[in-house]
């Protein structure tokens, strides 16, 4: 780690952390209390999947379902009006309609072999951002001059890496660069995460071979055929055993790779102070136990 100790912490001229962990947990509401103090430099690995490494997607997407309508058909083809995605740190909406939902078309489902090419164009899109965090922390410094950095990454980032691998590309850049700081969740909120996607079912990136899993055991627990799938039922019934499935890959990330802070002790975080007290702290358990 490139902070072994709260020493090495309080004397860093420039501190520079990645959150990782299920999304709801707080990494955004952390990453934007610092970004408020003025000194932390805010890199979101989600809006750069969107803006840099699947704007073209999400746009023609778009634009391919408005060439259904002839009146918009005419006027796409004549270059007379334009689409385009309105992406923000505060609005990742565009991102979650492209990777959609798998199931019946007329629910609004994607079919399976489309579902799994967009999974994949999410997938590279989200490790080539996770690998562009050293060009961002130069950028911050270099041309706007902040010390700090932060790298708020999404909840699918222990998907594509081996926790246990200590050659792992990813993890190896990552922790090369900056604090690997896991926000860890408890029972209640597990289950406060289950309700509330519950209520609002949202597209999500899987592993390939646990997407296979649980598509095989949904069509037959549900006794259904792929045409059949009800898109939000599937996410519905999948987003437990995600949950699941991650916490042991985020564990391992942070036992390997970095440290790991509740989410209760991140939420307390008001001003950059709390979070320098929080991290030091962390430091100084995570030394007196090796």
């Amino acid at each position: 780690m490139i902070y072994n100790s709260a020493k090495d912490w309080q004397g860093a001229a420039r501190k520079k952390v990645l959150f990782f962990g299920m999304s709801g947990l707080g990494k955004t509401y952390v990453s934007n209390v610092l970004r408020d103090s003025g000194d932390w430099f805010h890199y979101s690995i989600d809006y750069r999947i969107g803006t840099r490494y699947m704007g073209e997607y999400i746009t023609d997407n778009a634009k391919a379902e408005a060439m259904k309508v002839p009146f918009l058909r005419d006027l796409l083809l004549t270059d007379s009006i334009y689409i385009g995605s309105n992406i923000s740190f505060e609005n990742l909406t565009p991102v979650a309609a492209y990777l959609g939902k798998p199931g019946n078309p007329a629910l609004g489902g994607l079919e399976l072999s489309e579902y799994r090419r967009r999974q994949e164009q999410f997938r590279l899109a989200e490790i080539h951002a996770l690998l562009d965090t050293e060009y961002f922390i130069d950028r911050a410094q270099r041309l706007y001059q902040y010390p700090h950095f932060i790298c708020d990454t999404g909840g699918s980032i222990c998907e594509w890496v081996d926790p246990n691998d200590p050659r792992d590309q990813v993890l190896s850049e990552l922790s090369r660069q900056t604090l690997m700081i896991w926000l860890k969740g408890d029972e209640d909120h597990t289950a406060e995460l289950i309700r509330r996607f519950d209520k609002a079912p949202k597209p999500m990136s899987y592993q390939p071979e646990f997407l296979t899993r649980v598509w095989e055991e949904y069509l037959i627990e549900q006794g259904c055929t792929a045409a059949e799938v009800d898109p939000d039922a599937f996410v519905r019934w999948t987003y437990a055993r995600a949950l699941a499935h991650r916490q042991p890959r985020y564990q391992a990330m942070a036992e390997n790779w970095g440290v790991a802070v509740t989410a209760n002790d991140m939420h307390n975080v008001r001003d950059a102070a709390d979070f320098d007290e929080l991290i030091e702290r962390t430091l100084e358990t995570r030394a007196n136990r090796a």
